[in-house]
Protein backbone atom coordinates (compact mmCIF):
# COMPACT_ATOMS: atom_id res chain seq x y z
CA UNK A 1 0.00 0.00 0.00
CA UNK A 2 2.83 2.50 1.10
CA UNK A 3 5.03 1.48 -2.26
CA UNK A 4 1.48 2.41 -4.36
CA UNK A 5 1.08 5.54 -2.83
CA UNK A 6 4.99 6.21 -3.26
CA UNK A 7 4.68 5.35 -7.09
CA UNK A 8 1.44 7.46 -7.49
CA UNK A 9 3.14 10.72 -5.91
CA UNK A 10 5.73 9.88 -8.10
CA UNK A 11 4.24 10.00 -11.19
CA UNK A 12 2.34 13.53 -10.17
CA UNK A 13 5.21 15.06 -9.47
CA UNK A 14 6.88 13.93 -12.77
CA UNK A 15 3.86 15.42 -14.33
CA UNK A 16 4.14 18.65 -12.69
CA UNK A 17 7.69 18.99 -13.59
CA UNK A 18 6.99 18.35 -16.96
CA UNK A 19 4.38 20.74 -16.65
CA UNK A 20 6.74 23.41 -15.51
CA UNK A 21 9.36 22.70 -18.36
CA UNK A 22 6.56 22.95 -21.38
CA UNK A 23 5.07 26.25 -19.62
CA UNK A 24 8.55 28.07 -19.51
CA UNK A 25 8.90 26.59 -23.04
CA UNK A 26 6.05 28.89 -24.31
CA UNK A 27 7.00 32.78 -25.29
CA UNK A 28 4.69 35.38 -24.10
CA UNK A 29 2.30 35.16 -26.30
CA UNK A 30 2.23 31.30 -26.63
CA UNK A 31 1.65 31.26 -22.72
CA UNK A 32 -0.78 34.06 -23.06
CA UNK A 33 -2.88 31.69 -25.32
CA UNK A 34 -2.87 28.92 -23.62
CA UNK A 35 -4.24 30.37 -20.12
CA UNK A 36 -7.00 32.73 -22.71
CA UNK A 37 -8.64 29.40 -23.41
CA UNK A 38 -9.46 28.27 -20.06
CA UNK A 39 -10.13 31.79 -18.23
CA UNK A 40 -12.06 30.86 -15.57
CA UNK A 41 -14.83 32.41 -13.96
CA UNK A 42 -13.39 35.52 -12.02
CA UNK A 43 -10.37 36.13 -13.73
CA UNK A 44 -9.39 39.93 -14.33
CA UNK A 45 -8.82 41.58 -17.08
CA UNK A 46 -7.65 45.02 -18.31
CA UNK A 47 -8.13 46.27 -21.89
CA UNK A 48 -6.99 50.06 -22.18
CA UNK A 49 -8.89 49.95 -25.59
CA UNK A 50 -12.06 50.11 -23.50
CA UNK A 51 -11.59 53.59 -21.76
CA UNK A 52 -10.48 54.32 -18.79
CA UNK A 53 -13.84 53.36 -16.67
CA UNK A 54 -14.60 50.38 -18.51
CA UNK A 55 -10.92 48.88 -19.25
CA UNK A 56 -10.86 46.61 -15.73
CA UNK A 57 -13.07 43.79 -15.87
CA UNK A 58 -13.81 40.26 -14.31
CA UNK A 59 -14.09 36.84 -16.31
CA UNK A 60 -18.34 36.37 -15.49
CA UNK A 61 -19.10 32.77 -17.01
CA UNK A 62 -17.65 30.20 -19.11
CA UNK A 63 -20.19 30.28 -22.53
CA UNK A 64 -17.64 31.24 -24.80
CA UNK A 65 -14.48 29.79 -22.80
CA UNK A 66 -12.32 28.14 -25.92
CA UNK A 67 -13.94 30.80 -28.62
CA UNK A 68 -11.70 33.57 -30.47
CA UNK A 69 -13.41 36.10 -32.23
CA UNK A 70 -11.94 39.07 -34.60
CA UNK A 71 -13.83 42.27 -33.75
CA UNK A 72 -14.06 44.39 -36.89
CA UNK A 73 -15.80 47.66 -36.80
CA UNK A 74 -16.29 49.62 -40.75
CA UNK A 75 -14.48 52.46 -42.31
CA UNK A 76 -12.35 54.12 -39.78
CA UNK A 77 -9.38 56.26 -40.21
CA UNK A 78 -9.55 58.23 -43.12
CA UNK A 79 -13.21 57.11 -44.24
CA UNK A 80 -15.59 57.97 -41.78
CA UNK A 81 -18.41 55.52 -43.61
CA UNK A 82 -21.95 56.73 -44.02
CA UNK A 83 -22.75 60.33 -42.13
CA UNK A 84 -26.33 60.85 -40.42
CA UNK A 85 -27.76 64.07 -39.12
CA UNK A 86 -29.64 64.67 -35.92
CA UNK A 87 -30.00 68.65 -36.13
CA UNK A 88 -26.57 69.95 -35.93
CA UNK A 89 -25.02 66.64 -35.06
CA UNK A 90 -23.27 64.46 -37.48
CA UNK A 91 -23.33 60.69 -37.00
CA UNK A 92 -20.74 59.20 -38.54
CA UNK A 93 -20.75 55.63 -39.36
CA UNK A 94 -17.39 54.87 -38.14
CA UNK A 95 -17.46 55.96 -34.43
CA UNK A 96 -21.23 54.32 -33.22
CA UNK A 97 -19.82 51.03 -35.32
CA UNK A 98 -16.51 51.37 -33.41
CA UNK A 99 -18.76 51.77 -29.90
CA UNK A 100 -20.75 49.12 -30.53
CA UNK A 101 -17.87 46.54 -31.66
CA UNK A 102 -16.05 47.71 -27.89
CA UNK A 103 -18.97 46.40 -26.20
CA UNK A 104 -19.23 43.64 -27.88
CA UNK A 105 -15.57 43.18 -27.52
CA UNK A 106 -15.94 43.74 -24.12
CA UNK A 107 -19.01 41.13 -23.29
CA UNK A 108 -17.12 38.57 -25.01
CA UNK A 109 -14.38 39.04 -22.86
CA UNK A 110 -16.55 38.49 -20.16
CA UNK A 111 -17.88 35.71 -21.40
CA UNK A 112 -14.46 34.09 -21.32
CA UNK A 113 -13.62 34.52 -24.96
CA UNK A 114 -10.35 35.22 -26.32
CA UNK A 115 -10.58 38.81 -28.61
CA UNK A 116 -8.85 40.48 -30.93
CA UNK A 117 -9.96 43.98 -31.83
CA UNK A 118 -8.80 44.38 -35.36
CA UNK A 119 -9.90 48.29 -35.88
CA UNK A 120 -8.69 50.30 -32.40
CA UNK A 121 -8.63 54.04 -31.03
CA UNK A 122 -6.07 54.49 -28.42
CA UNK A 123 -8.33 57.52 -27.43
CA UNK A 124 -12.12 56.80 -27.93
CA UNK A 125 -12.77 54.12 -25.72
CA UNK A 126 -16.29 52.79 -24.77
CA UNK A 127 -18.35 56.26 -24.85
CA UNK A 128 -21.51 57.28 -23.03
CA UNK A 129 -22.22 59.93 -25.25
CA UNK A 130 -25.18 60.60 -27.78
CA UNK A 131 -23.39 62.37 -30.08
CA UNK A 132 -19.83 60.96 -30.66
CA UNK A 133 -17.10 63.03 -31.78
CA UNK A 134 -15.42 61.70 -35.01
CA UNK A 135 -11.65 61.46 -35.50
CA UNK A 136 -9.42 59.86 -38.21
CA UNK A 137 -7.07 58.04 -35.56
CA UNK A 138 -8.52 54.64 -35.37
CA UNK A 139 -5.69 51.85 -36.70
CA UNK A 140 -5.82 48.36 -38.12
CA UNK A 141 -3.55 46.63 -35.09
CA UNK A 142 -1.40 49.91 -34.92
CA UNK A 143 -1.01 50.27 -38.64
CA UNK A 144 -2.37 53.17 -40.54
CA UNK A 145 -5.52 52.57 -42.17
CA UNK A 146 -5.70 53.19 -46.64
CA UNK A 147 -7.76 55.21 -47.86
CA UNK A 148 -8.43 53.14 -51.05
CA UNK A 149 -10.91 50.95 -50.61
CA UNK A 150 -9.57 47.81 -51.91
CA UNK A 151 -6.44 48.08 -49.71
CA UNK A 152 -8.45 48.95 -46.78
CA UNK A 153 -10.16 45.92 -46.58
CA UNK A 154 -7.38 43.94 -47.66
CA UNK A 155 -5.25 45.15 -44.84
CA UNK A 156 -7.57 44.06 -42.45
CA UNK A 157 -8.44 40.68 -43.74
CA UNK A 158 -4.32 39.78 -43.80
CA UNK A 159 -4.56 41.10 -40.32
CA UNK A 160 -7.87 38.16 -39.37
CA UNK A 161 -5.36 35.55 -41.33
CA UNK A 162 -2.64 36.00 -39.43
CA UNK A 163 -4.21 36.00 -35.88
CA UNK A 164 -6.10 33.01 -37.20
CA UNK A 165 -3.49 30.85 -38.56
CA UNK A 166 -2.15 30.51 -35.48
CA UNK A 167 -5.30 30.71 -33.29
CA UNK A 168 -6.82 27.66 -35.11
CA UNK A 169 -4.27 24.98 -33.67
CA UNK A 170 -5.54 26.24 -30.26
CA UNK A 171 -9.33 26.85 -30.27
CA UNK A 172 -12.40 25.25 -31.88
CA UNK A 173 -14.58 28.34 -32.28
CA UNK A 174 -13.30 31.03 -34.29
CA UNK A 175 -15.21 33.91 -35.56
CA UNK A 176 -15.04 36.95 -37.04
CA UNK A 177 -18.06 40.16 -36.78
CA UNK A 178 -18.22 42.95 -39.31
CA UNK A 179 -19.82 45.71 -37.86
CA UNK A 180 -21.53 48.39 -39.90
CA UNK A 181 -24.12 50.94 -40.45
CA UNK A 182 -26.68 51.29 -43.95
CA UNK A 183 -27.44 54.40 -45.22
CA UNK A 184 -30.75 54.60 -47.38
CA UNK A 185 -33.45 56.85 -47.85
CA UNK A 186 -34.94 58.78 -44.75
CA UNK A 187 -37.72 57.28 -44.61
CA UNK A 188 -37.14 53.81 -44.84
CA UNK A 189 -36.38 52.19 -41.14
CA UNK A 190 -34.56 48.81 -41.02
CA UNK A 191 -34.11 45.96 -38.42
CA UNK A 192 -30.84 45.25 -37.78
CA UNK A 193 -29.87 42.14 -40.74
CA UNK A 194 -26.66 40.13 -41.52
CA UNK A 195 -24.75 39.31 -44.33
CA UNK A 196 -22.57 35.44 -44.36
CA UNK A 197 -20.38 33.85 -46.92
CA UNK A 198 -21.36 32.26 -50.33
CA UNK A 199 -21.65 28.75 -49.99
CA UNK A 200 -20.58 28.95 -46.38
CA UNK A 201 -22.89 26.56 -44.20
CA UNK A 202 -21.23 28.00 -41.24
CA UNK A 203 -21.53 31.38 -42.03
CA UNK A 204 -25.74 30.80 -42.33
CA UNK A 205 -25.88 29.27 -39.41
CA UNK A 206 -24.53 32.34 -37.76
CA UNK A 207 -26.31 34.57 -39.43
CA UNK A 208 -29.28 32.78 -38.56
CA UNK A 209 -28.74 32.09 -34.99
CA UNK A 210 -27.70 35.89 -34.83
CA UNK A 211 -31.14 36.92 -36.35
CA UNK A 212 -32.81 34.19 -34.17
CA UNK A 213 -31.36 35.66 -30.96
CA UNK A 214 -32.71 39.09 -31.97
CA UNK A 215 -36.38 37.74 -32.73
CA UNK A 216 -36.21 36.42 -29.47
CA UNK A 217 -35.41 40.03 -27.70
CA UNK A 218 -37.74 41.74 -29.78
CA UNK A 219 -40.09 39.56 -28.82
CA UNK A 220 -39.30 40.35 -25.28
CA UNK A 221 -39.12 43.76 -25.00
CA UNK A 222 -41.22 44.88 -27.60
CA UNK A 223 -43.63 41.76 -28.60
CA UNK A 224 -46.25 43.96 -30.40
CA UNK A 225 -43.66 45.40 -32.68
CA UNK A 226 -42.05 42.27 -34.70
CA UNK A 227 -38.73 41.85 -36.39
CA UNK A 228 -38.43 42.24 -40.09
CA UNK A 229 -34.21 41.67 -40.03
CA UNK A 230 -32.77 38.95 -42.80
CA UNK A 231 -30.65 37.04 -43.48
CA UNK A 232 -28.53 36.65 -47.15
CA UNK A 233 -25.26 35.46 -48.59
CA UNK A 234 -23.00 38.37 -50.38
CA UNK A 235 -19.71 37.97 -51.85
CA UNK A 236 -17.98 41.12 -49.86
CA UNK A 237 -14.42 41.63 -50.30
CA UNK A 238 -13.71 40.62 -46.19
CA UNK A 239 -16.45 37.61 -46.01
CA UNK A 240 -14.86 36.23 -49.07
CA UNK A 241 -10.80 37.16 -47.75
CA UNK A 242 -10.74 36.21 -44.36
CA UNK A 243 -10.42 32.29 -43.11
CA UNK A 244 -12.64 32.23 -40.07
CA UNK A 245 -16.44 32.21 -40.10
CA UNK A 246 -18.07 35.63 -40.22
CA UNK A 247 -20.88 37.77 -40.31
CA UNK A 248 -21.34 40.73 -41.55
CA UNK A 249 -23.88 43.11 -39.49
CA UNK A 250 -25.96 46.25 -40.51
CA UNK A 251 -27.12 47.81 -37.66
CA UNK A 252 -30.07 50.22 -39.04
CA UNK A 253 -30.05 53.04 -41.44
CA UNK A 254 -28.41 56.32 -40.44
CA UNK A 255 -30.92 58.46 -42.29
CA UNK A 256 -34.00 57.30 -40.32
CA UNK A 257 -34.97 58.78 -37.40
CA UNK A 258 -35.99 55.96 -35.34
CA UNK A 259 -32.73 53.96 -36.31
CA UNK A 260 -30.60 56.82 -35.05
CA UNK A 261 -32.28 56.22 -31.70
CA UNK A 262 -30.96 52.73 -31.97
CA UNK A 263 -27.49 54.09 -32.54
CA UNK A 264 -27.48 57.63 -30.00
CA UNK A 265 -28.81 56.62 -26.99
CA UNK A 266 -25.92 54.45 -25.23
CA UNK A 267 -27.94 51.88 -23.39
CA UNK A 268 -29.60 50.70 -26.85
CA UNK A 269 -25.58 50.56 -27.91
CA UNK A 270 -25.09 48.20 -24.82
CA UNK A 271 -28.16 46.12 -26.25
CA UNK A 272 -27.23 45.44 -29.64
CA UNK A 273 -24.08 44.74 -28.12
CA UNK A 274 -25.50 42.20 -25.43
CA UNK A 275 -27.68 40.89 -28.32
CA UNK A 276 -24.67 40.49 -30.59
CA UNK A 277 -23.20 38.52 -27.71
CA UNK A 278 -26.06 35.73 -27.33
CA UNK A 279 -25.98 35.28 -30.58
CA UNK A 280 -22.12 33.82 -30.53
CA UNK A 281 -23.46 32.03 -27.40
CA UNK A 282 -26.01 30.58 -29.61
CA UNK A 283 -24.34 29.74 -32.44
CA UNK A 284 -21.38 27.97 -30.32
CA UNK A 285 -24.17 25.89 -28.33
CA UNK A 286 -25.66 25.06 -31.09
CA UNK A 287 -26.64 21.58 -32.07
Amino acid sequence: MILCDIYWMTKSVVRLFLLIIYIGSLSTDAFAQVISQHSAVGTSFNEPLFGKKFAKGTVTSNRLSGGCFYIVSGHGGPDPGTIGRVGKHALHEDEYAYDIALRLARNLMQEGAKVHIIIRDARDGIREDAYLSNSKRETCMGSAIPLNQTQRLSQRAAAINKLYRTDRKNYKYCRAIFIHVDSRSRHRQTDVFFYHARKSSLGQRLALNMRRTFQSKYAQHQPDRGFRGTVSERGLYVLANTMPVGVFVELGNMQNTFDQRRLVIPSNRQALANWLTEGFVRDKNHR
